[in-house]
């Protein structure tokens, strides 16, 4: 029996489990542990995975396994069978405020930060791509770039006041408008493992990973009747993700069953960290810090949600049907110096020349039963132009495809799809596959895809697949 067929029967061996643990499983855990205004809340996300092809678990990178193909570091070793973790979502544990305090009002706060349930270590992207520099193609654990590097709260901490007439206003750490959105309109609700919008960070960062979250920010609320509005600034900062002021906006509207939703987004100065290796002719570890480049990035974003109910008024199903669209630009980003999230030194090595274009498309379908059980399935496609660098934060040597090889068109395909049984309000177990494929430019770097071809080009294409099954426990 192989890998494949082990994983199914495990799958289905849970989902056997889960249907007898409804009625057997008493829940400890009360519907909120709250105290005052004051609610603590969490996840513990962990379960066992199969790569087809893939790279050996890391203890800091968030969700611990490099899931899609699109974010490698163009560093498979063959295929990984693995405990894993935060399949759905990520780990985390946090605090959220809401205190009366006239009338109306009403102090709001929220303070979160993910960890990886399998080391005890704050999740730290920016670790797994320190500790993997330097070291050779096929040898590395997994690592990529992302907002969450070990601060004390990699996720939000943020407070404010809110009023039902005049809106929420909060200042401190916060989710960018476009990620906050994503997690209603992703069919797979922004997971790691089945997910290209979760696992990678790329949308809600407006095409940076690391502007996924917005340091230094104030954020404004206002919901009047169907239609809600939201506006976000930020002053940027020497050492976070965002190195200058950047602001977003988004509009939208509920009714009945549809939902709308449109987001810009404007991140100045956007930093991005590269992946790096030995290619057996140097080391390209920079002295400072991590390899870098920054960009200066806008986003046009468009989703909507349909939901159909079926059965009678108390007990019913709910099938909603999900797409959406975004269009990212990065364009050039003059800037010589400043820190990556959490103050970790950057060594920019070269900038945007000719600016790159991506085009991004998803729909999918979620059918949840009134009697807990979730099937889910989904499609995500990602289509970049052929763009050009230069050298230096400032040369403009239009350095394209033949030369650079990383930096050429290409696409990305992915499908997914899940079987998810909630038990009762704090535990589920999940089942699922994820199969991905960059094609040409984006397959570039990877072991056994060709090189540049005539005219910038280059052919070939590498696929992954995963097969996960978990277990959540969310308080």
């Amino acid at each position: 029996m192989n890998r494949y067929n082990y994983l199914t029967a495990a799958g289905l061996g849970l989902a056997l489990a889960c249907a007898s643990a409804q009625a057997q499983m008493k829940d400890p855990i009360p519907d909120s542990l709250s105290l005052g205004g004051v609610t603590l809340y969490g996840t513990v996300d962990v379960g066992y995975a199969y790569q087809s092809k893939g790279v050996p678990l890391s203890s800091s990178l968030p969700g611990g396994l490099e899931y899609q193909s699109f974010t490698t570091t163009r560093n498979y070793a063959g295929s990984v069978s693995t405990v894993a973790e935060s399949g759905l979502e990520q780990s985390k544990i946090g605090i959220r405020v809401a205190e009366p305090v006239s009338g109306d009002f009403t102090l709001v706060a929220r303070a979160e930060t993910g960890f990886n349930p399998l080391s005890g270590e704050l999740t730290d992207a920016c670790k797994s791509l320190a500790v993997n520099a330097g070291v050779a193609q096929g040898h590395q654990t997994a690592n990529a770039d992302s907002s969450r590097c070990g601060q004390a709260f990699n996720s939000v901490l943020f407070g404010g006041i809110s009023n039902p007439m005049y809106g929420t206003l909060t200042i401190g750490r916060h989710n960018s408008l476009e990620l906050d959105a994503l997690a209603g309109y992703d069919p797979q609700a922004l997971s790691y493992a089945f997910s290209f919008l979760g696992y990678s960070g790329f949308d809600g960062g407006a095409g940076s990973t690391q502007a996924a979250r917005w340091d230094n920010s104030a954020k404004y609320a206002l919901t009047v009747g169907p239609v809600h509005v939201m506006g976000m600034y930020s002053s940027g900062g020497a050492d976070t993700g965002i190195l200058d002021r950047s602001l977003a906006g988004q509009i939208g509207f509920v009714y009945g069953g549809l939902s709308v939703d449109g987001v810009y987004e404007y991140a100045k100065g956007a930093v991005n960290l590269r992946s790096s290796y030995d290619d057996g002719t140097a080391n390209p570890l920079p002295t400072p810090g991590l390899a870098a480049y920054i960009s200066d990035n806008t986003s046009f974003n468009f989703m909507g949600k349909y939901t159909f109910e079926f059965g009678d008024s108390k007990v019913k199903d709910k099938l909603t049907l999900y797409a959406g669209y975004s269009h990212i630009q990065k364009a050039h980003g003059d800037y010589s110096s400043g820190d990556a999230e959490n103050s970790y030194p950057i060594d920019v090595g070269i900038n945007v020349n000719k600016p790159t274009e991506y085009g991004l498309e998803w729909a999918g379908a979620r059918y949840a039963m009134a009697s807990g059980w979730n099937f889910i399935g989904a499609v995500y496609h990602v289509n970049v132009n052929s763009w050009t660098i230069g050298l230096t934060p400032t040369g403009d040597q239009g350095i394209g495809c033949n030369a650079a090889g990383l930096l050429c068109a290409g696409q990305f395909y992915e499908a997914s799809a899940a079987v998810d049984y909630m038990i009762n309000k704090h535990y589920d177990a999940y089942a699922g596959v994820n199969w991905s494929e960059v094609q040409a430019g984006l397959a570039s770097g990877y072991v056994g895809t060709p090189g540049a071809g005539t005219n910038g080009t280059i052919a070939g294409s590498e696929n992954s697949t995963t097969v996960m099954v978990g277990f959540r426990v969310r308080f």
